[in-house]
C-alpha cells in the first residue's frame, strides 16, 4: 500500500514559501527620491496579524520615526476584524515598533538627523512566518522633479509602442 504524502497543516507549501507582498506604498516613488533600503521586522499584536492575513493593512500615509534610540512605524493602518478578540482594545493606527540591528538604527539616526532624510516604508511582506517592512531613506521631490519623472515615463512608454509597431511592420 502506497503512503500518501499529505500536507499535515492543510496549507499549500508553495504559496507562502516565496514571501508574498502584503501592502505596497506606490506613492512613495512619486513623492520621494528613494536611495537606500533596509529590512525591518515589526512588533505586532495578535489581532494585527489576523487583520494582515485578511488583507487589511495599508501603509500609504505612514513613515518611520526615531524616539529614544528606537524606531517606530507611525501612521500605518491595520483595520481590526470584527471577529478579533473582544477583550483587547484595538487601535488601527497605533505606533508599532520596528526591529532593526543597533548599527542599522545608528546609521539611520545619523542620516535622518544630520542629512535631512525621511524614512518611508515602501512595502510590507511575509518572510517565512514573520511580517517585514521595507524602509527606504528618502528625500522629497520638488514639483519639477515629479514632472520630469512623468515625462521620462511617458517617453519610455511611447518608445516601446513605436518599437513594437516598427517590428510588426517589418
Amino acid at each position: 500500500m502506497a503512503k500518501k504524502s499529505d500536507n499535515k497543516s492543510g496549507k499549500d507549501k508553495g504559496k507562502g514559501a516565496g514571501g508574498g507582498t502584503i501592502a505596497l506604498n506606490k506613492r512613495a516613488r512619486h513623492e520621494y527620491h528613494l536611495e537606500q533600503r533596509f529590512e525591518a521586522g515589526l512588533a505586532l499584536q495578535g489581532w494585527e496579524l489576523k487583520s494582515i492575513r485578511a488583507g487589511r493593512a495599508q501603509i500609504g500615509e505612514s513613515y518611520a520615526i526615531i524616539r529614544n534610540g528606537e524606531m517606530f512605524l507611525f501612521g500605518a493602518q491595520m483595520t481590526p476584524l470584527i471577529s478579533a478578540s473582544t477583550h483587547v482594545v484595538s487601535d488601527e493606527r497605533r505606533t508599532r515598533k520596528l526591529l532593526l540591528h543597533r548599527h542599522e538604527i545608528d546609521t539611520l539616526i545619523g542620516k535622518v538627523e544630520r542629512d535631512g532624510y525621511t524614512l518611508i516604508p515602501t512595502a510590507l511582506y511575509w518572510k517565512g512566518n514573520k511580517v517585514k517592512a521595507e524602509l527606504a531613506l528618502a528625500k522629497g521631490k520638488q514639483s519639477h522633479d515629479k514632472r520630469a519623472a512623468e515625462k521620462d515615463r511617458d517617453w519610455a512608454r511611447d518608445k516601446q509602442r513605436l518599437m513594437r509597431q516598427h517590428n510588426k511592420d517589418a
